[in-house]
């Protein structure tokens, strides 16, 4: 007779003992492996990774973002102003599987390291979107905000090229040349352990771009903002910046993966205006496809290359 594992009988032979322990034990694994799978689908790799999210402060903004992630079976990274720590984090920790933190800071700030060390204490993965800086990027001067942010394993993005400027008749300390892509070379160089993401891809200058992401393996860019606007007649261009796949030569790194893979997806949506994340969603794809770009090369830089970054 084989019996249940349930069963209120006792077992009377070797055979029935045996079966009765293997039941037992099978049952028990089942269970395990359930419960082991429940916890596991809280660290299933998204469908969409947008590095690229401001924060407006607001609860309701972070709510509607939630939504529109759940439809999207999506993650942002979500840029937070110090001020905004405590409510973002809380929120932030109710739905890992939805937000991930990036904290603002300014470089010039005289508690600048303090801040990082908050923000990593709050269980923040990153710093961004640094910007305005008072001297270039890579100056000496900010090298220990770099050290520290390398010691934590956080990720940084730097907002790189041309930046807006929202009050025009207000004398400001803002220069676009400070945040040239190529002051990020050396910091990369540098801190070899420190992931850079490089926000609008250098905008306009994508030709530097695609070099300083080409020699730095810890280099990747966004192409959020206006470049995706301005060259939607040409979206051929940019196989032109992403040249080097599968190019065998003394002159360029030896590496298997494609060259658009130092693409990813930012939105840079800000002001709480979630439709930009579909409208740049639209965007990337439409360039993607007029490249050629292949459907798994496409599926890191919607998520795949990001989410190994939030994984290391």
């Amino acid at each position: 007779m084989l019996l249940s594992p349930n069963s209120c009988l006792r077992p009377t032979g070797f055979f029935d003992v045996a079966r009765f322990v293997i039941l037992g034990v099978s049952r028990r694994f089942l269970i395990l492996v359930c419960c082991l799978g429940v916890c596991w689908s809280q660290h299933v790799q998204p469908k969409l990774i947008d590095c690229h999210v401001h924060h407006n402060g607001s609860k309701d903004f972070l709510e509607k973002l939630v939504l529109k992630l759940d439809s999207l079976q999506g993650m942002a990274m979500l840029i937070v102003e110090p001020g905004d720590l405590k409510a973002a984090a809380d929120s932030i920790k109710s739905r890992p599987d939805r937000l991930v933190g990036l904290g603002q800071i300014e470089l010039d700030a005289p508690n600048a390291l303090e801040t990082i060390d908050q923000f990593h204490a709050a269980g923040f993965r990153g710093l961004g979107e640094i910007t305005k800086p008072e001297y270039s990027y890579d100056d000496r001067r900010y090298w220990p905000l770099y050290e520290r942010a390398e010691k934590y394993g956080m990720i940084i993005l730097f907002h790189t090229g041309i930046v807006n400027r929202n009050n025009p008749e207000v004398p400001v300390n803002v220069s676009s040349d400070r945040m040239r892509v190529s002051t990020i070379d050396l910091i990369a160089r540098r801190f070899p352990k420190l992931t850079i993401i490089g926000a609008h891809l250098g905008n306009p200058d994508y030709a530097w771009a695609g070099e300083v992401g080409r020699w730095n393996p810890n280099v990747y860019f966004d192409v959020s903002g206006s470049t995706l606007i301005k060259k939607q007649e040409d979206y051929p261009f940019f196989k032109s910046i992403f040249w080097w796949t599968s190019v065998a030569s003394a002159h360029t790194p030896k590496s298997n993966a494609p060259a658009f893979e130092k693409l990813v997806f930012g939105s840079d949506v800000f002001e709480g205006d979630l439709g930009e994340l579909d409208r740049e969603l639209e965007r990337y794809h439409r360039m993607l496809d007029a490249c050629g770009v292949a459907p798994e090369v496409q599926a890191n830089i919607f998520s795949g290359t990001l989410w190994r970054m939030l994984n290391r």
